[in-house]
Order: structure tokens, then sequence, then C-alpha cells
């Protein structure tokens, strides 16, 4: 298939990575690994751009050449990746119009309570429209989907389970043998807690684990806290990590994605409560390794995490149960193990993406073909 993609909040190298931009650059690389030519259709980022009238000028430019390269590409489909009230896909309902072909979106949302604000409204109607034009909507969050079909006709909605790589994220013993001789954990099990350290709801959940772990410590409960992860709240976290634990907290600055999985494989814990997480990565990676997650189960983990299956899942106005659970976990190493295995099979049967992926590369050619059509 010829594709014109465009990922209207975050466009391919974006200089601050996320769990959205790694999801819409691995459904980039599944299609291309394929056989598909895909063709990026724009660079052009909508966040909050319809706030933004001098960026007018901007837009129908992009708009223009974003029509001629997609036109010149002989695309088949135009495919977006996430359009919400934020970052509404304001190039892919024009040019598919223009040019008479499918337009489909990855990560649609709809929240109708964004048109109760003024800021929020005109985004919310932006991407209302652009949701109604789409042949098709997948989701990855079973809250969405419940939404987009409160727009949309069911068939025109279709879910699709978020999904990693097992491949990229196992168990590796000798990982784990030169991870914990390197923190120098001795007796204490690990608690590994990753995030990018931004202000906000990232800082604000590290800062939550760190003060569960300290309590824990003051109770003579022996751990190591490890950190993995940077940004502009890291120093200050820091210190606040020194004071309450002491020498039992570790920051490990930032890791490379492709080395996570031996930070995984060295502890035995992974606990981070995903304050606000629509989705959150962290928890289909730690699973996959074989660790059980500690996570609030208000937000997104629990699209991923089965509770007192492969890992415990705690209310967040209720912090002593985040607590509760990690200091659960920690007394019980053959639960750890047990909930481990089951996470990581859990991982390999519901979250394997290329397995997912196909699912979505089939439908894809369903609506080229003229099968999927509203």
């Amino acid at each position: 298939m010829q594709i014109a993609y465009y990922m209207p909040f975050k466009p391919p190298g974006h200089r601050n990575p996320s769990g959205d931009l790694i999801t819409g650059m691995e459904l980039h690389d599944f299609l291309r690994d394929g056989g598909h030519s895909l063709n990026i259709a724009s660079r052009l980022r909508c966040r909050w751009l319809y706030l933004k009238p001098w960026r007018y000028p901007q837009l129908a430019h992009a708009r223009q050449s974003a029509l001629r390269h997609t036109r010149k590409s002989g695309a088949e489909l135009w495919l977006s990746y996430h359009s919400y009230y934020k970052a509404p896909d304001l190039l892919g309902p024009w040019c598919s119009r223009t040019l008479s072909i499918p337009y489909v979106i990855f990560q649609g949302i709809y929240s109708t309570k964004r048109r109760r604000s003024a800021i929020t409204y005109i985004g919310f109607v932006l991407n209302r429209r652009a949701l109604q034009q789409a042949q098709l909507v997948f989701t990855n969050k079973k809250r969405d989907e419940i939404n987009l079909k409160r727009l949309l006709e069911e068939p025109r909605v279709r879910y699709i389970a978020p999904g990693i790589e097992p491949a990229q994220f196992h168990f590796d013993h000798q990982a784990r043998a030169r991870m914990r001789a390197n923190w120098r954990t001795g007796d204490r099990p690990v608690v590994l807690s990753t995030a990018m350290l931004r202000p906000g709801v990232k800082s604000r959940g590290m800062e939550m684990v760190m003060k569960s772990c300290a309590e824990l410590r003051a109770d003579n409960q022996p751990l190591l806290l490890v950190i993995a992860g940077d940004g502009e709240e890291r120093a200050r976290l820091a210190r606040r990590g020194h004071e309450l634990l002491g020498e039992d907290v570790l920051f490990l600055g930032r890791i490379t994605r492709t080395r996570l999985f031996e930070c995984y494989s060295g502890a035995d814990i992974f606990a981070f409560p995903g304050i606000d997480e629509s989705l959150g990565m962290v928890y289909l990676e730690a699973q996959s390794c074989g660790l059980p997650v500690v996570a609030c189960g208000d937000w997104g983990a629990r699209e991923t995490v089965i509770d007192k299956a492969t890992g415990l899942l705690t209310e967040y106005s209720r912090p002593e149960t985040f607590t509760a659970a990690i200091r659960t976990l920690l007394g019980d190493a053959p639960r750890r193990t047990e909930m481990g295995h089951a996470a990581a099979r859990h991982i390999r049967t519901h979250h394997d993406l290329n397995r997912n992926y196909r699912q979505v590369e089939r439908t894809l050619r369903q609506v080229v073909d003229g099968g999927e059509r509203k």
C-alpha cells in the first residue's frame, strides 16, 4: 500500500520522547517493514495551533505542501496517528477529501467535557470533525473505545490492544547479575521506577514512590529504590530522594530504550503510580521482563496490568494502599516470582505488537480495497 502518514501531536524525530511518539513510530515502522510505502505527509505540529492565529499562514502552506506531496507519492490512504482536542488533525481530513482517498485515524480520542471550556472548545470541534470524516478510527484504550462509540457507528471504531516487541524486553540472567553488582544491592530487594523526570504528574508520581519506600525503610524493610530517567526535575528529585532514603536510592539518569531490559532484569518489583497516564508503556515493558507491577488503577495501568495476577493496582486517593502493595510484594518472594511469570506470559499473549499490528494492516488493506468504507 502507498500510505500518507501524519502525526499531528508530535512529528517523527521530535526532541521530547514520549510513549505516544514511540507508539506512532512503531506503527510507522511496522507497516514500512511489512513492505508498504509510507511517506511522511507533513511535519506540522498541531498542538494548540488553533489558539495561535499567527500560525494560520503556516497551516495554509502546510496543507498545500502536504497535498502536493501526497498526490505525487500516489497515496492510496491517509493514516493519521493521534488526533485529540489539543492536537486535532488539521491536514488529514482536508487532504484526503481533496484527493478522494480513504482517511483513517489511529488513536483517536473523543472527550465531550472539552466542549465546556472556552479554551478547548475549538479543538473539540475540530477533532470531532476529523473523527466524523474518518472511515475508521483505531484506539488502543478501552475507555476511548467507549467514548468513540458515542460519536461513531460501532463498525467504524476498532480496538487494538497496546503492544511492544517482547523480544526487546525479556528477562536476562546475566544482566541481572551485572546490574545488581553495579548497584551494590547486597541482600536488598530492588524496587525499580522509570519515567521522564519532568514537572507535573511524572515528578509527582516519582515523589510518591520515594515516599512509600521511605515509609517502608523506616519500618525496617530493606530495599533499594532504583530510578531510571532524566529531565529537568532530576536534580530536585535526587536531592529529595537522598533526604528520604539516604544511600537506599540510586538515580541512573537516562537509559536508552534498547537497554532498559537490563534494568528491569536487575529489579524485583516495578512501581510507578501512573498519575493521569493514558496508557503507560513502562507497564508493558516491565511485565514483559517478568516484573510484577505496583501502580494506581485509576488510569492507564488498568489497560495492561491484571490486578492480583500480574501486579497490584491501588487507589490514588489512598496513598497508603500504594505503600502497602509494595510492602506485600517485598515480603513475599514466591508471590513476586509467580506474578512475574504470569506478567511475561500476559504480554506475549495479549500485547505482542507484531501480532496486534497485523490486524491493523489487514484492516487497512480492506479499506484501500473498498471493503471498509463508511
